[in-house]
């Protein structure tokens, strides 16, 4: 599995609202986005409409519309999302479980390559279904204090110590999402809950 460009930019615009509604400030407007991530307006446009179709994101018409995350950042699994934008995260799919077709290997039962790469694809889809959009923007923002970085979207000190408890809103019709404390090295370990690849 390799993430592409769009994959990566997809995560990154996530990851980005995920932190502007932690610190107060849950809708951002695309020209915002691509400047701060230094990605080109069509492109993240495009990425965009994608998360919103796939009912992650939802819009904002108007002078000062934009988007915002249309679901809770703890039930955003990076894994899904990876799904949305890149397809199946199994290297080859005679081990998807999303996407499966048959090799052209004589035994498929007994290969050793087929066997090593369903290892390689519980293992990613066992990391990246562990962790959510929540757990992301914990990390980040605990990594972001603690270098003393300045906070992106943040428009005060109310705003910041509101995320310091750990807390963000999207909207009045929204409860407070409270995560869990995720260790900086838990990112990227292994383990957790078996997922769809």
């Amino acid at each position: 599995m390799k993430l592409s460009k769009r994959g990566e930019y997809a995560l990154r615009a996530l990851i980005d609202f995920g932190l502007a509604q932690a610190l107060g400030k849950p809708l951002l407007q695309v020209n915002e986005l691509a400047r701060k991530e230094d990605i080109p307006v069509k492109f993240l446009e495009q990425i965009l409409m994608q998360l919103k179709a796939g009912g992650y994101l939802e819009s904002r018409r108007g002078k000062h519309g934009g988007y915002l995350l249309a679901a809770s950042p703890d039930q955003i699994r990076i894994g899904q999302v990876v799904r949305l934008i890149d397809g199946p995260l199994a290297p080859i799919a005679c081990v998807s479980q999303t996407a499966y077709e048959r090799c052209s290997c004589p035994d498929e039962e007994h290969c050793g390559l087929r066997m090593l790469m369903q290892d390689v694809r519980n293992a990613i889809s066992n990391i990246l279904d562990r962790f959510t959009l929540a757990d992301v923007v914990e990390v980040t923002l605990r990594k972001m204090r603690r270098d003393r970085v300045p906070l992106p979207f943040a428009a005060g000190t109310v705003l910041d110590s509101l995320a310091t408890a750990g807390r963000g809103r999207s909207g009045g019709h929204r409860k407070e999402a409270r995560t869990r404390p995720v260790p900086a090295s838990e990112i990227g370990g292994s383990g957790g809950s078996k997922g769809r690849s």
